[in-house]
């Protein structure tokens, strides 16, 4: 497996585990140890195909008043108060070679994609948030090309038990590609097309409608576990007349496990 998937999947689970804790002033400035998962998704947007990637990886959790290192993520925060956040976020797609998708033999491989930009955050009443996130993808071991544009609007809805012993959420949103991002996942180039993979011209628009729901339980001040599932919906996506597109539905589910082996003194927000 290559490093990038190691990458991908750790991004896919640590979004899963993200919790409203990161602002507690209770909390450790940084932690570091161990984490640990596996999960199972579609190879991409539509596929028949799936992807399944499990990994240990060294976990390093920072809480600076700007810079964010945390279960929500990798970020720098831009604006912060009681009801608005604005930061720069960060998010790695697993990659999926052609030779194991049927539907792409012969085409070039889909490599992983690292996609970063601005992330608006709305407090709204009763432990709901509006999440406003527009990221830029630019393709890994393909120097870093511009794979265009996708805008991911959700609602997310947490819930915690007392002292925070475990946590939920649960989100609805939608995900739009411009026609460079729908292009790299379904275009069919005429040098590509065959008789069963006619030439397709790829378009911008809606991807997919998702639903999401994670949990996380802590075991210990050192252990916590942690399980999430996502269904995609894609029955109204703007290319789902593409060869390559293959199924109307998507799901996506993973477990995975922290260990804290440090933490600072220090509090978060000091």
């Amino acid at each position: 497996m290559t490093k990038r998937a190691w990458i991908g999947i750790a991004s896919l689970t640590l979004a899963a585990t993200a919790t409203a804790q990161t602002q507690d002033p209770s909390l450790p400035l940084w932690e570091a140890g161990l984490f640990g998962g596996a999960a199972t998704t579609p190879a991409y947007p539509g596929a028949e195909d799936r992807s399944t990637r499990a990994l240990v990886l060294p976990m390093l959790i920072y809480r600076g008043k700007v810079l964010r290192s945390d279960r929500s993520g990798i970020g720098a925060r831009l604006i912060n108060t009681d009801r608005v956040e604005l930061d720069v976020g960060f998010a790695v797609s697993l990659p999926a070679r052609s030779k194991d998708v049927a539907a792409r033999d012969g085409m070039p491989d889909l490599n992983s994609l690292l996609e970063f930009g601005p992330r608006l955050k709305v407090q709204l009443p009763g432990h709901t948030r509006l999440e406003l996130p527009l990221r830029l993808p630019l393709e890994l071991r393909n120097g870093f090309e511009r794979r265009g544009l996708v805008f991911e609007p959700r609602l997310v809805f947490e819930t915690a038990g007392a002292g925070g012993k475990w946590t939920a959420d649960a989100s609805i949103g939608a995900v739009y590609g411009n026609t460079k991002l729908n292009q790299y996942f379904y275009e069919v180039a005429p040098q590509y097309a065959t008789a069963a993979r006619p030439q397709y011209q790829a378009s911008g628009g809606l991807m997919m409608t998702r639903l999401g729901l994670s949990l996380s339980r802590r075991l210990s001040p050192d252990w916590r576990i942690f399980g999430f599932t996502r269904y995609d919906n894609l029955s109204h996506a703007a290319n789902r007349d593409s060869p390559l597109f293959r199924k109307s539905s998507g799901l996506s589910a993973g477990i995975g496990f922290s260990w804290t082996a440090h933490r600072s003194a220090a509090r978060a927000w000091e």
